[in-house]
């Protein structure tokens, strides 16, 4: 689990100051378990002028860090800013996983009603300007995050510290969880549904690419049912499209099973959450785009589990007979006793 950092207090004091638009940049970095001052740059031209000609050369290709930059527009609260997560795709997991988990630390403390935007990147292309314009424009509303970059933060915080984010997450925070996530396919994968939908192919298996959002192809090399088990990896989850050709009652079928392979616990929280969530939008989109009807969905932890017999009673379950429905025993025969008097109303006598 990773140490609460604490932020010095020449950073938290600068922090102070720039908010008020003397400074233009501002690069914080971790250094001995602490958030301190990396670099500062004063505004020279217009923002726009200034961005990548700041930016650019204080982003290291091999150490994460966090960068404030500046806009020229104004809130009720003063400047408005730019908060950039940058984690290089060479740096140390440990690194990357450290500076995710104080992310929510390093905004809370500059102050996140001063910050329009917030950004991560791994490669230059995320965060320079045309990066930065492209994020704006993608921008459904005036929420600083993507839902999926707001889900990635928390997961990735829930890993290495699940008790500070039970205390910091508010009422509000809660309610947006992780149900509907949804990632876009890239074209490959795109293209590899199209050619099942066309039974030009017989299977396809998909990953999730966190850093990018997307969900990409791994491969759709032909499968038969022998070879369906050894697909599934047993070290990290996947989706799995595949074709079944069987006969059922004398028909010939070709069925299209969804298959969700999570191999247990052996997966970190991040991937087990981001799985299952983009798992029901990402089908919601297969049936709607590709016109592909999905005969059987099936969640399994080993690919042992996918034999003929097993696939066959899942696509064609057994209909079990109705039970009969509990009858009530009849009386002995015979006689059933003294026939009971009564009194009617008008004072005649009944048999019953």
């Amino acid at each position: 689990m990773f140490l609460a950092l604490v932020v010095t207090p020449e950073l938290r004091e600068f922090l102070a100051r720039a908010r008020g638009g003397a400074v233009r940049l501002i690069k914080v970095r971790i250094q001995d378990e602490q958030l301190v001052l990396g670099a500062y740059r004063e505004p020279e031209q217009s923002w726009d002028q200034d961005y990548d000609h700041f930016l650019l050369p204080l982003l290291d290709d091999q150490e994460p860090c966090y960068i404030l930059y500046r806009l020229d527009s104004q809130n009720a609260q003063g400047y408005e800013w730019i908060f950039i997560s940058w984690s290089p795709d060479q740096s140390p997991v440990k690194q990357k996983m450290l500076y995710a988990a104080t992310r929510a630390t390093v905004k809370k403390e500059f102050g996140g009603g001063h910050v329009k935007y917030e950004m991560f990147g791994t490669v230059e292309e995320d965060v320079c300007l045309l990066g930065y314009q492209r994020h704006v424009s993608s921008c459904s509303g005036p929420a600083p995050l993507t839902l999926a970059e707001q889900e990635l933060q928390r997961i990735k915080i829930t890993e290495g510290r699940v008790k500070q984010v039970k205390a910091e997450i508010s009422v509000e925070s809660k309610h947006q969880t992780l149900q509907g996530l949804a990632f876009p396919l890239q074209e490959t994968a795109k293209r590899a549904l199209q050619q099942l939908a066309q039974k030009r192919i017989n299977y396809i298996q998909l990953r999730l690419d966190v850093e990018r959002e997307t969900i990409e192809l791994v491969h759709s090399n032909p499968t038969d049912i022998r070879e369906l088990p050894h697909r599934v990896p047993k070290d990290t989850p996947r989706y799995h499209f595949f074709l079944y050709k069987h006969s059922h009652e004398g028909d010939y079928l070709e069925s299209v099973v969804f298959i969700y392979s999570m191999p247990g616990y052996s997966c970190s929280i991040k991937e087990r959450m981001l799985y299952s969530s983009c798992k029901s939008r990402l089908l919601e989109d297969v049936e709607r785009d590709y016109h592909l009807e999905i005969s059987k969905k099936l969640e399994i932890d080993d690919g042992d589990e996918l034999t003929e017999g097993f696939l066959y009673d899942e696509v064609h379950p057994k209909q079990h007979a109705h039970k009969q429905a509990f009858a009530k025993p009849r009386g002995p025969a015979g006689k059933r006793g003294h026939k009971r008097l009564i009194k009617g109303t008008g004072g005649t006598v009944q048999d019953s």
